[in-house]
């Protein structure tokens, strides 16, 4: 195996990159493989149906696969080999029956159907065994001796930004929400990267236009979790729990939390949102069901501890799984693109999860009462955006921190809940994703009536900072690079490399990404991020908090 696709790559003096019998995640050189082979696998689907787009012709199942498998290989979300030997089986039969839909297509309008190479011609082996060996045909660095590894990390950072677009997608999939402008301009992305360039500036390109992929599925996933479930409002969330039987429901998938929700009504459960889905109490539709009563333990990074403690059934709907303990194993259930070898996986029908909370324990007594404030997404920001700018033009507020993104356990997180506590008390900070555990329970206090710590939501609601952003330039009539704001982005995997893209892609300079820079940022393509970007690493809080507000003044 060979991967460096997460921020707890291993690194070492000759080299970067988990290349082991098993990764820093947990995940055995047979499923990294296999998981290459099946991103292979998947762009041999997207050169056919790039081509029978443009003869108008698509197919919904190959599309929803193309987001459903790309998914599954996110770091920490599905660990178990023999799934991805079915589902690089089943990219072929996608794939083939593509390209019978692009050749008739071509026939009937009196084209010639091109003869595609490489992945679109490929054939699955018929074993594990056999195609662990083919697996070398999608292996990320298996030309780097010859196009060097500035390529070859180009090539990385553009297929890993994919693969978080992905996800955001089939999220709102799975919501029933989907974009043909996204389909096909995945699709010709990853006939890009089919193709296997070696141009440093188309591909620098197409890291760009990844993340304008990226804003428009944003877009449409904000659209998805605002349609289905209203607009976030600005809401208390229990963090402490109260007695009775209980389900704990990680990961980010909204979709699933409300199918859990409706199928334990009435039944003398209480459910509790972990991690990334604290901010589903904001959304009206989720948090009028009464028996979604809290949010439990931290970041994911946590779970093995959070888990064992927790009395209950536990569900994860999307990727930050870490291998269950023996304490809680028999327990946990995994959803949708989420698998580990051994654990119980659960397709729409929570019934064995009820059964397992209903069995169990559950919390004996009330723990005394804590919450936190959730829901300032940009309809609720954007709804007061005229007293934020009579306290900015007032003088009253005179910075805005985005202090966010992705939590984790590697040395140097502590940056974070430095700067969010550091800053002065005249600035507000924004968050959103599971970065926010670090220091979401202090007490920031408020600046007229505004509070100075907005918890935005999930990752994909950088949409929502976004639009905070270009508002208050339009206000100001700016530029979002003229703002009083600082961008300090704490990454950890794919997902976070997707919204780093968006952001560059915006032109947004200057922001600040820690607690390490990527490992397939060689130093060559971080000089040109640098210059085209001023990208920077973090340094010490007090120093780059000071470096923000001087510039700003």
């Amino acid at each position: 195996m060979f991967c460096y696709q997460c921020e707890q790559t291993t690194r070492s003096e000759s080299g970067d990159g988990c290349a082991t019998a098993k990764g820093v995640c947990g995940k055995d050189s047979a499923t990294a493989d296999l998981q290459d082979l099946l991103v292979y696998g998947i762009k041999g689907i997207a050169q056919y149906a790039k081509r029978a787009r443009a003869l108008g012709k698509t197919d919904k199942a190959a599309d929803g696969f193309i987001l459903f498998g790309l998914f599954t290989t996110l770091t920490n979300v599905n660990f178990t080999a023999s799934r991805f030997v079915s589902l690089v089986m089943e990219a072929a039969q996608h794939r083939d029956r593509v390209k019978a839909l692009y050749e008739a297509a071509a026939q009937q309008q009196g084209i010639t159907p091109e003869v595609l190479t490489g992945a679109a011609a490929w054939i699955p082996a018929t074993t594990q065994a056999e195609l662990l060996i083919q697996s070398k045909l999608g292996a990320m660095n298996k030309d780097a001796d010859t196009v060097g590894e500035d390529i070859v990390g180009l090539r990385a950072m553009m297929i890993y930004g994919i693969k978080g677009l992905a996800a955001y997608a089939h999220h709102a999939h799975a919501l029933g929400y989907e974009d043909e402008e996204i389909y096909a301009r995945l699709e010709t992305a990853l006939d890009f990267l089919a193709n296997d360039p070696t141009d440093a500036g188309e591909l620098l390109n197409g890291n760009l236009e990844v993340g304008a992929i990226n804003l428009k599925v944003m877009e449409l996933l904000d659209t998805a979790n605002t349609g289905r479930f209203g607009q976030q409002e600005p809401a208390n969330a229990r963090i402490s729990h109260i007695k009775g039987k209980a389900i704990l429901v990680s990961g980010h998938d909204l979709q699933d939390l409300y199918t859990i929700l409706e199928q334990t009504k009435d039944k003398g459960i209480n459910v509790y949102t972990h991690g990334e889905l604290l901010p589903a109490h904001a959304y009206p539709k989720l948090r009028a069901y009464p028996h979604l009563v809290g949010n439990y333990g931290g970041a994911w990074q946590n779970q093995n501890a959070d888990f064992a403690a927790f009395p209950g059934a536990i569900v994860m709907t999307s990727n930050c799984l870490i291998e269950p303990s023996a304490s809680y194993r028999q327990r946990i259930f995994t959803a949708g693109p989420v698998g580990w070898q051994g654990v119980r996986h659960i397709t729409d029908d929570f019934t064995p999860v009820i059964q397992a909370a209903l069995a169990l324990a559950g919390f004996q007594e009330d723990e005394p009462e804590r919450t936190l404030t959730v829901g300032f997404g940009h309809h609720a920001v954007l709804g007061v955006a005229d007293k934020v700018i009579d306290a900015v033009k007032t003088g009253a507020i005179k910075h805005f921190f985005l202090i966010g993104g992705c939590d984790g356990a590697a040395p140097g997180r502590n940056y974070y809940t430095d700067v969010a506590e550091m800053a002065p008390k005249d600035t507000v900070v924004m968050t959103l994703g599971c970065g926010k555990y670090r220091f979401h329970e202090h007490d920031f206090g408020n600046i007229g009536g505004i509070p100075r710590l907005l918890d935005i939501g999930q990752c994909n609601d950088a949409y929502s900072a976004i639009q905070i952003a270009s508002a208050l330039a339009g206000a100001f009539e700016c530029g979002v690079n003229d703002l009083p704001l600082s961008l300090m982005i704490s990454w950890f995997e794919q997902k976070a490399v997707a919204v780093l893209l968006s952001l560059l892609s915006l032109g947004i300079r200057g922001i600040h990404l820690g607690p390490t820079l990527p490992a397939f940022l060689t130093p060559s393509v971080l000089a040109i991020l640098v210059e085209k970007f001023d990208i920077r690493a973090n340094g010490e809080p007090a120093d780059d908090l000071a470096m923000a507000l001087n510039k700003a003044a």
